[in-house]
This record gives C-alpha cells, structure tokens and sequence, in this order.
C-alpha cells in the first residue's frame, strides 16, 4: 500500500512538473501586461533560462539520484519548485523573473531522470507505466491551462504559481512520510553483466538523443504557443482567458490519452514500428493546421497534440528495455541534458519567430522537424537484433 501511494504521489509530481513549467506560457499576456511589457512575444525569451536549467540541470541530477538516492532527490524536487514557484510570485521586474523562472527549472529537471525510473524499477510492464506516468505528466499541462486562466480571471497571475507550490509543498510532505526507504543508492548495487555491443549502443544512444531533440522542439514550441496560437486563429478569446484555458485543458486532456495508448502498444509490439507509424502522420497535420483558421485550427491543434504527445513515451521506453537499473538515472539525464537544453532555444525563438514571420510559418518548420523526427527513426537498429545482441553476455561476465 505504501508503495502503491508513493506510486500515485510520483505521477501527480510529473503532474506538477509540467503544471508550474506550463503556468507562464498561460499566463505571459497577463505577466508582459503587470510589467509593462509591450507584447507577449517581447516577455517570452525571459523563460528561456528555466528550460535550459531544465535540460542542463538533469545529467547532475540523474547522477545524484543514482549516487545518493532517488527518494532525497524527489524531496528536492518537491520543496524546490514549491518554494521556486512562491519565489516567483514575488517577482516585480522581468529580471526577477527570469531568475525565478531559471530556478524552478533547475528543480524541475530532478524529476525526469529521477522520478520516471524511480517507477520503472519495480514494473514488469514498463510500457504501461511509462504511458499512465505521461498521461499524468500531460493531465498537468491542461491543469495549467485551466487554472491558469481561471485564477488570472479572478485573481491574478501571481496566484496561479501560488496555489501549485502550496500543492507541491504539501505532496513532498506526504511523499516523505510515506515513500519507502531505499536499501542503499542504486548506483551502488550490483550492476548485470549485460550489455550491448559497442556499435549498437551508441547507435541507439545517438537515435534516442537526436529524437529526444526533436520530439522535445515539438513539445516545447506547441505547449508554450498553443494559448496565443487559438487567440490569434480564434479571436473571440483574447477577452476570455477561462474560456481559452478550458479549450486548451481540452486539447492536453484529450492528447494525454495517447500516451497510454502508446504504452500499451510498446508492450506488445516492437517499439520501432509503433514510432514509425505514430511520427509519420506529425508533418501532414502540421501543414493542414498552419492553413487552417477558427475551429478547423482547434481541431487541427488536438489532433497534432495527440501525436506529438503519443510520441514522448519511447524515448523513455528505450532506457528501460535496454539499460540497467543502476545506471539508468545517469543515461536518462545525459539524454534529457542534451535534448531539452537544445530545445530551450525552441522556447527563445517563439515569441521573435512568431512576430517576424507569424504562427503559419512557424507551424511549417514544426511540420519540417516532424520530417526529421521520422528520418531519425528510420536510423533505430531492429529490436530483435538488439534484444538479441543483449542476451550475450559480456566477457568479463564470461
């Protein structure tokens, strides 16, 4: 039981991570406003720092969860983006902010190299539990989306980073009574003496990372554009923030299925052709939503949403079927290291991108990363091979 609710608390931390990174792409029209920003667009290169962090932060912190202990590193993570997320709060000036905004994401780059394989290590189906952990992470981005835009229409913005770090505050207490101690770091246990031939392990290294990029301009550029996207494609919402953050909860509830799907669907069937088939169809709906106007957008958004969501889970899926427990923390975050710091700059260019050459084109290069995504994949050695290639053992074990 213990485990089974330490389980539930590490899915709404995924919640919660992607909740408070999503909080200011809501709420940057009300934030550029308090601060006498001129236009959104001028405010968004301010968050740059807190996806870098993210990305950069997580090789040290893969490091730490497997040197010193996952459940330590999961209390920093939630006190961290609780008090980071107050701090934030607190903010008067765009600087201030931006600080702040590094700083929840330096805690926020704990839980994906820490947290997900912290799950893994007791599952024997690591499909279903990477896609129930994503879909929580997912469910988190439309919770920002909804709260967001109520707590500014009634409140103000600062009270939408308020109430999550109370949340996340409260969660670590809770995680720290009930989560179970661990027997010792795990990169401190015995490591199995099976591995992959050289070639084919940078190989797959080299795949996973560059789809990681990737996937993660995708998902930052989308979840950080789509609020403006629906206000400049849907005009009737540039007054009604609720209403624009409900449509938007919509959207992130509805992709956030996919990842379950997804999960199950890795468990049954090799995981390349289910990418293969799942990335093929990113590029054309891209190009229907960078034509596409009023409601044709809306539905445009939810289909390429559960497309680019439904393509997050294999990254992970990898690490599990074909790296050790011992080590996985320290390869999650070299992965997430490189491809999140790289797709920050996706998070720079947006609101520059957007003013310069608008949504359309924007939503044209997205189509374009989608065609690369596909070609990357095509590069994923068989997984027969690989899991045949993995039952040899080394020879040191021989």
């Amino acid at each position: 039981m213990r485990w089974r609710i330490t389980s539930l608390l590490l899915n709404l931390a995924h919640a919660i991570d992607h909740l408070m990174l999503l909080v200011f792409a809501t709420a940057v029209a009300a934030i550029a406003h308090d601060f006498g920003v001129g236009r959104w667009e001028d405010l968004m290169p301010y968050t740059t720092g807190a996806f870098l962090m993210f990305g950069i932060g997580s090789f040290p912190s893969g490091r730490l969860g497997d040197l010193w202990g996952r459940r330590a590193m999961m209390l920093v993570f939630f006190f961290g983006m609780g008090a980071s997320a107050l701090l934030i709060a607190l903010t008067r000036n765009v600087w201030q902010l931006a600080l702040a905004l590094g700083l929840m994401g330096a805690f926020a780059s704990i839980y994906h190299p820490v947290g997900i394989p912290m799950l893994l290590r007791h599952t024997r189906k690591p499909g279903v539990t990477i896609g129930i952990n994503g879909m929580a992470g997912n469910l988190g981005i439309a919770a920002a989306a909804i709260s967001t835009g109520f707590l500014i229409q009634y409140a103000d913005w600062r009270t939408a980073f308020i109430v999550p770090g109370a949340l996340s505050i409260a969660c670590g207490l809770l995680f720290m009574k009930i989560a179970p101690a661990e027997q010792g770091a795990p990169g401190k246990q015995a490591v199995r003496q099976i591995e992959l031939p050289t070639a084919t392990r940078n190989r797959v290294f080299l795949v996973m990372t560059m789809l990681a990029v990737t996937t993660s301009i995708l998902f930052n550029f989308t979840t950080n554009g789509n609020g403006e996207l629906l206000k400049a494609r849907l005009p009737i919402l540039v007054q009604q923030p609720a209403l624009l953050g409900m449509l938007l909860a919509v959207v992130y509830a509805l992709s956030s299925v996919s990842q379950l799907a997804v999960g199950r669907l890795i468990d049954r069937f090799p995981i390349r052709n289910v990418m293969l088939g799942i990335i093929a169809c990113q590029g054309p709906v891209f190009l229907l939503a960078a034509f596409s106007q009023g409601w044709t957008l809306y539905a445009a958004m939810v289909i390429f949403m559960v497309l680019v969501f439904g393509s997050i889970p294999f990254t992970d899926a990898i690490i599990a079927r074909f790296v050790d427990d011992s080590i996985r923390s320290r390869v999650s975050g070299m992965r997430l290291a490189v491809s999140f710091s790289v797709s920050s700059m996706a998070v720079w260019a947006l609101g520059p991108a957007v003013k310069a050459a608008g949504f359309g084109v924007a939503l044209l290069v997205l189509g374009a990363v989608a065609v690369c995504s596909l070609l990357i994949t095509w590069q994923l050695p068989d997984e027969r091979s690989i899991r045949k290639a993995s039952e040899v053992p080394s020879p040191q074990a021989a």
